[in-house]
């Protein structure tokens, strides 16, 4: 069952837009400790790094694709990105991804897609241990307990996470990843009033101590770098849910958030800064879900959102920017036939900042047969600029420093440092600056999912999303220092499109196959139109020779593969005691910097290396309640410092486990 992609519990068989379930099973199999490590190695799905790690979806920056936990969004995007370092899979039952907009129920951050990690909610009695071991001195410790007392369910979970870091880049003060201390307890309480009436309260935290103390050479110069960084997070949220008949239901969520960090970070040679961000994030919301026959549904809701943001880079700790939207959705889904189903749906928003968007979507699936079936949406999505497009004034004073401005303040304070002489020279996209618009886009998908045999699965999408306004960030100037100056701009227009295909051989009963690809194209549309011009040149070789460049030179957006492939063969015997597999993600190269200052990413920029990643895993269960597991990651050993910061080297681990319960059990049977 999938409630991701209707808002509602549904079949996966019968939903009409692209959605992928992880499963527990799955999670557990790869030994993965963090979000992170799972969704690196699903179809289509390319982890960022920089201020965090954030995920891509269908060609679409991280701010695009909307991260939920049970069903409400995760806070705390300081830079842009949601670290997905701070979600734990140890309470995991089962992450839902719906690819392609799905604002018309989730609003503006759902433009790519929407990622609902699910929790175990699980009221059985149980009480669990685990602990994992790896490489940098990690230590991943997990306890889960559940039961009843009295008509109350509750079910707990803590996670303790320490390791000593790593380094990458031996010879500068820019950091790789560093020694971490993260605690995450999670308790949820339900208590039935009635068959028909419940309350249900999720209490959520997560608290993250980040050391930071480095010691870097540089031709024979040491810099000393040291501070900390201590991120908070903390979230509320009560659920009344009533059902009044089988066909009638209605649920009130209230949701609060308090995301805090700070940052302090000092060198031996005077740089560093003191950084401080606290997002404050309430939703009410309520959703009633009506069927008025065995053919005809309807969700619908209304809700609220305030929001607060206080940082020292958006003027001072002390400034205050907020916003307040306004909501309402409905969604309709229709069986037609007996094997033709229609979903139509829309959100109103109205957003305080910026003017008010109305997001449609509309999808249909036919099912020819217990073979063949054949799906197909479109959704239109909406975006406001966020707090930090358009307030944001930072600067890393660290090596290889560079400065990023918000909208509202770039022209305002590069024209100061123009007029006391600091600017070298201003870029290309520099004309570009103005006030944000907010983004638009239409998005397309189409599939079908084909059993040619009984062991083998196909699933092809074909997706396209144009983009009115796409929000970047670019290289607009560089100081005298040469400290690169960047703020963000509208691109006109702007598209992503391509070709998704995922298949499953059940190869013998113990032997499984998954294996996918995803193809993609992106453009600015403006871009395109002014190469046809013959306006763009580049210096070709050492000789300075230019050349026009044409419309084959051009490879559209940068930080984009336009090849990416997943593969895991899993060995799952019939008893269940046993398992093991083996993973490969592969991602080709993609152009990451305007190498010859010309304003159009080609062939003659700079690169990032396409690349191979192997992960293995093996695991028993073991008599008594014990389990045990061992395994390794990044087996080839990629290493690529300056654009995979934040993915380790070769890893290895080793996890035991213990379930009280099941051993109690067990020894009750024998």
């Amino acid at each position: 069952m999938v409630v991701t992609a209707t808002r509602n519990e549904r079949k996966l068989g019968n939903v009409a837009v692209p959605v992928s379930i992880i499963s527990q099973k799955n999670i557990q199999q790869a030994g993965s400790l963090r979000l992170k490590d799972i969704l690196q190695e699903q179809p289509g799905l390319f982890l960022t790094s920089g201020f965090g790690v954030g995920v891509q979806m269908q060609g679409l920056n991280p701010d695009y694709t909307l991260i939920l936990v049970d069903g409400e969004p995760l806070t705390g995007r300081t830079s842009g990105v949601l670290d997905l370092n701070r979600v734990t899979t140890g309470n995991i039952k089962k992450i839902e991804i719906v690819k392609g907009p799905s604002s018309s129920l989730y609003g503006s951050e759902a433009l790519a897609g929407v990622i609902n990690i699910i929790t175990d909610k699980s009221y059985d009695k149980k009480l669990n241990l685990s602990a994992r071991y790896g490489t940098y001195n990690s230590l991943d410790a997990n306890i889960t307990a559940a039961g009843r007392i009295g008509k109350a369910g509750f079910s707990a979970f803590l996670n303790q996470y320490n390791t000593d870091g790593y380094s990458i880049r031996p010879y500068s003060v820019e950091r790789s990843k560093l020694p971490v201390n993260r605690t995450t307890p999670h308790l949820n309480i339900n208590y039935p009033f009635s068959n028909k009436t419940s309350l249900n309260l999720s209490l959520r935290y997560n608290y993250e101590h980040i050391k930071n103390e480095l010691a870097v050479s540089n031709n024979g110069q040491v810099t000393y770098s040291y501070g900390r960084e201590i991120n908070k997070d903390l979230n509320i949220t009560p659920t009344l849910t009533h059902i009044f008949s089988s066909k009638f239901k209605t649920q009130l969520r209230l949701y609060a958030n308090r995301f805090e960090g700070s940052q302090k970070l000092s060198t031996s040679v005077g740089q560093g800064y003191d950084d401080y961000f606290l997002q404050r994030f309430y939703r009410a919301e309520n959703q009633t879900d009506y069927s008025l026959s065995k053919r005809l549904s309807f969700v619908g809701g209304i809700g609220y959102i305030k929001e607060f943001v206080n940082s020292t880079r958006y003027d001072s700790k002390d400034s205050r920017k907020e916003n307040e939207v306004s909501y309402g959705f409905i969604q309709a889904e229709w069986q037609a036939l007996k094997n033709l189903t229609f979903i139509g749906g829309f959100r109103y928003d109205d957003n305080k900042l910026y003017a008010s968007a109305f997001s449609p979507k509309i999808a249909g699936k036919l099912t020819v047969n217990n073979r063949l079936s054949f799906q197909a949406s479109y959704g239109r999505g909406f975006k406001a600029p966020d707090f930090r497009q358009l307030y944001l004034n930072f600067t890393n004073t660290s090596a290889g420093s560079y400065s990023v401005f918000g909208a509202l303040e770039a022209q305002r304070i590069i024209q100061l440092m123009d007029n006391a002489g600091l600017i070298r020279q201003f870029e290309a996209d520099y004309s570009r600056l103005q006030a944000l618009k907010p983004e638009y886009s239409n998005g397309f998908n189409a599939g079908f999912t084909f059993f040619p045999t009984r062991k083998l699965q196909w699933q092809v999408n074909v997706f396209r999303n144009d983009i009115k306004d796409l929000i970047e960030a670019r290289l607009v100037a560089t100081r005298q220092d040469n400290t690169q100056i960047f703020s963000y701009v509208n691109i006109q227009r702007a598209f992503t499109q391509g070709i998704e295909t995922n298949i499953r051989y059940v190869i013998t009963n113990s032997f499984i196959l998954n294996a996918g690809y995803q193809y993609l194209q992106t453009a600015d549309k403006d871009e395109l139109n002014r190469l046809k011009e013959g306006n763009y040149y580049y210096t070709r070789d050492e000789n300075n020779f230019s050349v026009l460049l044409k419309k084959k030179d051009y490879l559209g957006l940068p930080n984009r593969s336009p090849h990416m492939a997943t593969c895991k063969l899993s060995y799952e015997p019939a008893s269940q005691k046993w398992f093991a597999n083996i993973r490969a993600a592969y991602r080709s190269k993609w152009v990451v910097f305007d190498k010859d200052g010309n304003g159009i990413y080609n062939k003659q920029d700079e690169f990032a290396e396409g690349f191979v990643q192997l992960g293995s895993s093996i695991g028993s269960s073991l008599p008594y309640g014990f389990r045990i597991q061992a395994g390794a990651d990044n087996i080839l050993n990629h290493v690529d410092v300056n654009n995979l910061p934040n993915a380790p080297g070769r890893t290895y681990f080793i996890t035991i486990g213990y379930s009280f319960i099941n051993n109690k059990s067990t020894k009750n049977k024998n």
